[in-house]
């Protein structure tokens, strides 16, 4: 259950990362509601993971996922460069992830 709070945390950290291009100075209170929403249940959910998997893991991974993610948000959305060494990182940086999981259980 663990595993899974932290992916989905690493998943709102994508959604508060994405917020963050459209608060226009906190001014839209939409996309800061958005932003604030995100941040808690992000936070909340490597707080819970953190009981069980190691922290320094579990801050890995969820700061992996939001960083894989929010990098294909940008590629996928906000039309940013996707070249085949970036394309390649983000590739390694998705299997330190796999390899994170696969040694803690």
């Amino acid at each position: 259950m663990a595993w899974l709070a932290l992916v989905i945390g690493g998943l709102f950290e994508v959604g508060f990362t994405t917020s963050l291009r459209f608060v226009d100075g906190f001014r839209n209170a939409p996309w800061v509601a958005a932003f604030l929403v995100s941040v808690t249940l992000s936070m909340g959910m490597l707080e819970y993971a953190g009981r069980t998997i190691p922290l320094g893991t579990a801050y890995a991974v969820w700061a992996g996922i939001g960083a894989v993610g929010t990098v294909l948000v940008g590629i996928l959305f906000f039309g940013e460069a996707a070249s085949l060494v970036r394309l390649g990182l983000i590739a390694v940086l998705l299997a330190c992830i796999i390899g994170l999981k696969a040694i803690d259980g």
